[in-house]
């Protein structure tokens, strides 16, 4: 049925559509004689059984947590609209529980009016709106029993129920949430739902597939035989993750309701504030109460510097700048942000700076309840700022009951000068642009020239130079050097700098082809007690992911943005991870997390675009394409990838026009060009002229699954051998 915005079902005018699929579509629209939004499920036609099957099971089920039915059609049924998106992790526990509380209740409804739902799956479960909100089993809705199994004792009037869509030995449900025994074509009772319920709860803690593998085949396989990585979670709701996940039937819980049970528990304990319960703090960017808005640079790096000394402390989770400093200016209630960013604690404070006085208040917030758990003024000469910052930080750290033993763990190793201090805290203010860029170097250059012996300039205008030639902004070859001198000046004045250590790693990796060198300057960054979470990433991207270890990146790269769960570069860099992996709707899910919170990052659009295509889908490929173009029309990865995505639907003329714009941009451009158009020869041309000119992408790509087929040339050992990629002659 060719339907379009405008066109009517009975009563019901369509509106928009939110969903397509082999069974048909959904749309949103509007109910005139009642003056609400709803959704619309249309059928094609070969599947009007199962959806006449779905219209009986879900109003057999009246539950505040499963999707209600409204109406049915001739091949359409009228639902429930819910503004809502499936549950991303990586989640904090608590939230996790919250949601798989809300879902196990839908299930253990279902199950008891005898319909299985069998199709359990991220997509078919919604978090509303109004979630995070709502009480603990509120806020989620369970969605789709178009593969529901209704056994005959249910009272559901559905003739033939368990064969009209069942047949023995055929595999029913979405292959990567099937249970063992869906995976084998063998009957599927409640127990196989809890088997997928908890895939859902696994992916929402973990943020990746339980069983993701290259091809269906191997995916099916790996349910069958093979148990899932370890999960990074409290020990109680990994054991229900486990037990939910056994091969056996009568190995896991029986019912629902056992599950249900078993999350209470654990709801209980996650929430409870205990000894044992891992203390974590969010430090937001302290207000700047001063007359001169220009001091916003001096309240911010105040706040960072207390972030930074509280991150050293061990027992405490300290969110990451970028993520805590996502709300600034927006006047968020402190349990939202608490809960988005998967801490029990928030400190908030102000400054006020006039002439060579300060003053500072800070708070110490129980979200849970919004009480303080400590507060206090500070009056003091500008000069003494440090001793106030390690004051601050050793105040919340016996609010929050944290034993600092020998030495202690908040010790500043260097304070600098105050007008040294002050020139590095307006470099760093800036924004990540090329204008910005040269306002942050003058900046620390004052910083150096004011307080030679001081290794923090030097540290940060590495990261500066190196982040430039991964964003393209300069070539590779100009910024790598300028980096890699800068981190041996901060090593030299500080040998224990973690950054420069692993930036010096980057550096071995991406640009000297040196395998055993990167190994051990990560090595040197990872024995310090605190790392900034780019520092763990870079090990992911330069080091892990190349040489073909994607699970132990994808896995490091998870961790990170548990800590740091808002930072956009990061997130994009773990959908590319992903796709290297050729784990293609992880990596889209990881791409649009990242879009939510950027809609104008580019390297997510090209994640996009390049998992649909791999998937042979390339009208949504050349959507992807197309937007990311019209966003960052400057871009040349994404002018590569849609001028071939262009050249393969049709287009060749518009293909030909963005092409002759890419050749000054080389390699990246015309490397994603026919990259996209299959063009092995060409693809090896551009993939050697990224190796020469030291580009990101040659090492980063040197494993990636899609590019098997260019591994596969008898040009690649040569191309191997230039990068020094272990193994080749």
């Amino acid at each position: 049925m060719d339907l379009k915005p405008g066109d009517n079902l009975g009563r019901y005018q369509l509106l928009s559509p939110i969903g397509k699929g082999g069974m048909g579509e959904v749309w949103k629209a509007r109910d005139p004689r009642l003056n609400r939004d709803v959704a619309i499920k249309v059928s094609a036609a070969q599947f009007s059984e199962r959806f006449e099957r779905e219209a009986k099971a879900i109003a057999a089920l009246n539950h505040p947590n499963i999707c209600q039915i409204y109406d049915v059609g001739p091949n359409y049924i009228v639902m429930e609209y819910i503004e809502g998106a499936p549950p991303r992790g990586p989640l904090a526990p608590t939230e996790a529980v919250r949601l798989a509380l809300g879902a196990a209740a839908a299930l253990e409804a279902a199950h008891g009016k005898g319909i299985t739902h069998r199709d359990l799956k991220p997509a078919n479960v919604l978090v509303t709106r109004s979630g995070s909100q709502s009480g603990v089993q509120s806020g989620v809705k369970l969605l789709d029993f178009g593969l529901a199994l209704v056994n005959d004792n249910s009272g559901v009037d559905i003739a033939d129920a368990p064969t009209a869509l069942s047949v023995a030995g055929a595999v029913m449900g979405t292959v990567a949430y099937m249970s063992p025994e869906q995976a084998q074509g063998k009957p599927a009772d409640a127990r196989s739902d809890i088997f997928s319920f908890g895939l859902v709860l696994y992916e929402m803690l973990s943020g990746r597939q339980a069983f993701a593998a290259n091809s269906v085949g191997e995916t099916m396989a790996a349910i069958i035989r093979d148990e899932p990585p370890s999960l990074d979670a409290p020990a109680k709701l990994s054991e229900i993750v486990t037990r939910c996940l056994r091969k056996a039937p009568g190995a896991r819980f029986q019912t629902m309701s056992e599950v249900r049970a078993a999350l209470e528990q654990v709801n209980a304990q996650v929430n409870a504030v205990g000894a044992d319960e891992t203390p974590s703090v969010a430090v937001l960017p302290f207000a700047n109460m001063s007359r001169d808005p220009d001091d916003e640079f001096f309240s911010d790096g105040l706040a960072e510097e207390i972030l930074n000394l509280l991150a050293k402390i061990p027992g405490l989770k300290v969110i990451a700048r970028t993520s805590a400093f996502a709300f600034k200016g927006q006047n968020t209630d402190i349990r939202r942000i608490a809960e988005a960013l998967g801490v029990r604690t928030i400190l908030e404070g102000s400054v006020r700076r006039s002439g060579n006085r300060i003053r500072v208040t800070a708070q110490l917030i129980n979200a849970a309840d919004g009480y303080h758990l400590w507060s206090e003024r500070y009056d003091r000469e500008l000069t003494d700022v440090f001793a106030m910052q390690d004051e601050i930080s050793a105040a919340i750290a016996a609010s929050l009951k944290l034993k600092l033993t020998g030495e202690p763990a908040i010790a500043r190793q260097y304070e600098p000068n105050l007008p040294a201090y002050e020139a590095f805290l307006k470099g760093r203010h800036q924004n990540l642009t090329p204008e910005g860029f040269a306002r942050a170097e003058e900046y620390c250059r004052q910083a150096m020239a004011l307080d030679p012996k001081w290794a923090d300039p030097h540290s940060y205008l590495a990261v500066r130079y190196f982040a430039l030639g991964i964003l393209g902004l300069r070539p590779p070859t100009e910024t790598a050097p300028l980096a890699r001198g800068e981190a041996m000046k901060a090593l030299e004045l500080r040998p224990s700098t973690p950054t420069a250590h692993a930036l010096l790693g980057g550096i071995a990796a991406g640009y000297d082809y040196d395998w055993e060198g990167a190994a051990e300057q990560f090595k040197l960054a990872g024995a310090s007690v605190s790392l900034q979470p780019e520092v763990h990433f870079w090990h992911a991207m330069f080091y892990l992911s190349p040489l073909g270890h994607f699970e132990e990146a994808i896995g490091v790269g998870a961790k990170v943005l548990a800590q740091d769960p808002l930072n956009v570069p990061l997130r994009a860099t773990q959908a590319v991870m992903l796709l290297a992996a050729e784990m293609y709707e992880p990596a889209i899910d990881e791409a649009r997390k990242a879009l939510a919170l950027d809609s104008r990052n580019s390297l997510s659009y090209v994640v996009i675009a390049l998992s649909r295509f791999f998937q042979g889908k390339l009208t949504e490929a050349r959507e992807a394409a197309e937007e990311n173009v019209r966003l960052s029309p400057w871009h040349p990865g994404a002018i590569g990838c849609l001028a071939g995505l262009l050249s393969l639907t049709g287009e060749k003329d518009r293909a030909e026009k963005l092409t002759a714009t890419l050749r000054a941009n080389v390699p990246l451009g015309m490397f994603m060009y026919h990259l996209v158009r299959s063009e092995i020869d060409a693809l090896m041309d551009w993939y050697e002229r990224a190796i020469e000119l030291r580009y990101p992408i040659a090492v980063q790509f040197a494993s990636a699954g899609f590019l098997k087929n260019l591994r596969a040339s008898p040009r690649w050992p040569r191309l191997a051998k230039m990068m020094n990629l272990p193994g080749s002659v």
